[in-house]
């Protein structure tokens, strides 16, 4: 078995791709609940904003049936020009994407696009190619069937594709919780997009401020 070399992402050499997440492709995903997986999408789309990454947007045919990017999108990141591509599935055949992911000069790309078989592993595998470091936010791709997920994550992660979950990208990028963006910045983002960790930040703070040790409690270890 080869050595394992981690690669750590560094929020100063990452860029973030928001790929085809499109208002009509939506009703696609399948594999995970409509509501988890709109939360996830909103939740990746935020990571640019928390970290102050490069942010790339394409669509694909979007005054097809395949729709807009949502408009939350577009108002967080006025200044971004979408990439809207006419025809090519694999992002990386349009000359304008290319140059807009070479034009962050960074060698790390954080990636969510709307379906996980097809727009983004076949990016995530020619960014593989083009000697990029890929981390998938899995959460923020969807498929018809939980099957086609799993097979094509098995394809990106035999790629070199880092597969991953928001937290996991978060948690990467802040790395200390005494950083900025650190705790002050990203529990607010928690409450909102991942909720598990929000309420122990919320119910720690009542403890703090209201707890009251009930007996029994004192002889815890």
């Amino acid at each position: 078995m080869g050595a394992f070399k981690y690669e750590r992402l560094n929020k100063s050499d990452a860029a973030l791709i928001i790929l085809d997440t499109q208002e009509g492709l939506f009703s696609l995903v399948r594999d995970y609940d409509a509501t988890q997986f709109r939360n996830a999408i909103y939740a990746h789309a935020e990571l640019g904003k928390i970290f102050n990454l490069p942010v790339i947007i394409s669509t694909s045919t979007e005054t097809g049936p395949n729709g807009p990017t949502p408009n939350e999108f577009l108002q967080m990141y006025p200044d971004v020009k979408v990439v809207k591509r006419q025809g090519e599935v694999n992002a990386w055949d349009n000359e304008e994407f290319v140059n807009a992911v070479k034009a962050t000069g960074k060698s790390q790309i954080i990636l969510a696009g709307i379906l996980t078989d097809v727009c983004t592993a076949f990016l995530a595998l020619s960014l593989r190619d083009a000697g990029y470091g890929v981390w998938a936010n899995h959460e923020a791709s969807g498929a018809t069937t939980i099957d086609i997920r799993e097979n094509a994550n098995d394809r990106m992660r035999a790629a070199g594709v880092q597969v991953v979950s928001f937290f996991a990208v978060v948690g990467e990028l802040m790395r200390d919780w005494r950083n900025t963006p650190g705790a002050a910045e990203l529990f607010p983002v928690f409450d909102r997009f991942f909720p598990a960790y929000g309420m122990v930040a919320r119910g720690h703070r009542e403890a703090v401020h209201k707890g009251t040790i009930l007996p029994g409690q004192d002889i815890l270890p």
